[in-house]
């Protein structure tokens, strides 16, 4: 009955311990409590050490690792908490533990003997094969100590070996198993097996922001985050982590490193001047509806092409004669492109100022205008008017009679009166040269007093454009 107790107090180690919170796996320290059993039986059937291999017939020993699982037979048990184990993850995969056990031997061998107290202090250095199991809930260890251990009054050092198994209930809880050969160095020592179960959780690790992830497997110790970013957070819970995200606290996409783009324009918000209305990149990322390089915001013309100059909006051309009003030098009244907008002059009007100034009338050998010239001139002014951007040659002339020097002299000078008059009454100068040619370009002959008459004129023409 007593094996049936010993896995009763196993078990309900187990369910009590059980209630502790979990650790995580990677804890460096463990603690286990459980019970052992005592079997001298399965060491080698001699005559060595302290008991022989029989008494009276009685077997004390047995051959090597005979009958091993004999429980009722040969294993004493004390059916309480009698072992007691910490133990200290070292690296690599080894554990050393601090064990103390306790336990009353009843049985040696196939002898029942009165009861022995029975304590023993060990050191082991343990290697786990979990990983070579898949790192999973199966456990088992090899290993190697030493320690010392008194039965009665009696102790003696031991060279141990042990091989144990746990089994993780969850990362942090174990059930563990272990049987442990102890050598006797004195002749007056026990070389026996020490079988115990019990429940080993592990504990002590850091955390020093409390998420749940120890220190040394979070990347992130001193921030709370997440196990899928190994322990980094990811604020904006976008799926990317902080430190990769770009905007750590507006959900976003990985395209743009974390960043949204709320308007779907393909360029995300922190470099996205309009962030909320789909646009282009070229105006960083807001919209320009007609194409001329103007965003809306800035555009008093957003669905009509204009230069950036008028603010977007398309000049005007009020005279729809093709040229802007911009550069329409006669914006009301329509013209051509080749006279910036004014109109041409005609043939008929520039005779009808040629007829005007054959009117023009001088003082005899003068350069000074009749006041009776001031109407002509005045007509003359009014036709020069409606074609401002048109520019004209006032040409003096005279017959033959007196010198040439004279002559030249005084049609320069007629010309220039003529001029003066003219800008003196509204006709911008710039738009006016006077050129004097005295008698060298007759159109009749001044053999005759009616041809000298008509000799003698001023003339208006029309100057070419540059």
């Amino acid at each position: 009955m007593k094996h049936l107790n010993f896995i009763l107090v196993a078990t309900l180690l187990f369910m009590v311990v059980g209630v502790a919170s979990a650790q995580d796996e990677n804890n460096p320290w463990a603690v286990e409590i459980g019970i052992n059993a005592v079997d001298v039986y399965p060491v080698g059937a001699n005559d060595n050490g302290r008991l022989p291999a029989s008494i009276g017939g009685t077997d004390i020993k047995g051959p090597l690792f005979d009958e091993y699982f004999n429980q009722n037979d040969h294993w004493s048990i004390l059916p309480s908490v009698s072992k007691v184990s910490v133990a200290r993850y070292i690296g690599d995969g080894f554990t050393f533990a601090a064990v103390g056990t306790i336990n009353k031997i009843d049985k040696i061998g196939d002898a029942r003997v009165d009861d022995l107290m029975y304590y023993g202090a060990d050191g082991e250095i343990k290697y786990s094969l979990r990983k070579a199991f898949g790192g999973g809930w199966l456990d088992p260890s090899l290993g190697a100590g030493g320690g010392y251990t008194w039965v009665d009054d009696i102790g003696f050092g031991t060279a141990n070996l042990m091989a144990s198994v746990r089994f993780w209930i969850t990362e942090s809880l174990a059930l563990n198993f272990q049987s442990t050969y102890k050598h006797a160095f004195e002749d007056y020592g026990i070389v026996h097996f020490q079988h115990s179960v019990g429940v080993a959780f592990k504990f002590g690790g850091k955390d020093t922001d409390g998420d749940g992830i120890y220190d040394h497997e979070d990347e992130c110790p001193e921030t709370p985050g997440l196990a899928e970013f190994n322990g980094c957070p990811d604020t904006d819970g976008d799926g990317i982590e902080d430190r990769n995200d770009a905007c750590p606290t507006v959900p976003g996409i990985p395209e743009f490193n974390g960043c949204p783009d709320t308007d779907g324009d393909g360029i995300a918000d922190p470099q996205d001047a309009c962030p909320t209305v789909p646009g282009i990149a070229a105006m960083n990322g807001c919209p320009d509806t007609d194409g001329d390089g103007i965003t809306d915001a800035e555009d008093e013309c957003p669905t009509v092409a204009g230069p950036k100059a008028n603010n977007g909006c398309p000049y005007p051309d009020k005279d729809g004669d093709g040229v802007l009003d911009k550069d329409d030098q006669c914006p009301e009244v329509p013209g051509t492109v080749a006279n910036r907008g004014c109109p041409e002059m005609t043939i008929e009007v520039q005779n009808a100022l040629k007829d005007y100034a054959k009117t023009i009338l001088f003082d005899t050998g003068k350069t000074t205008l009749k006041p009776a010239s001031f109407t002509v001139l005045n007509n003359a002014i009014a036709i020069l008017n409606q074609y401002p951007n048109t520019n004209f040659y006032i040409d003096g002339h005279t017959d033959s009679v007196g010198s040439e020097a004279n002559n030249q002299k005084l049609s320069e000078g007629r010309a220039a009166a003529v001029v003066a008059y003219l800008s003196e009454n509204g006709v911008d100068a710039s738009r006016l040269e006077s050129r004097g040619f005295g008698e060298s370009q007759p159109i009749v002959t001044n053999k005759t007093k009616d041809g000298r008459a008509t000799n003698r004129r001023v003339e208006i023409n029309l100057k070419a454009r540059d």
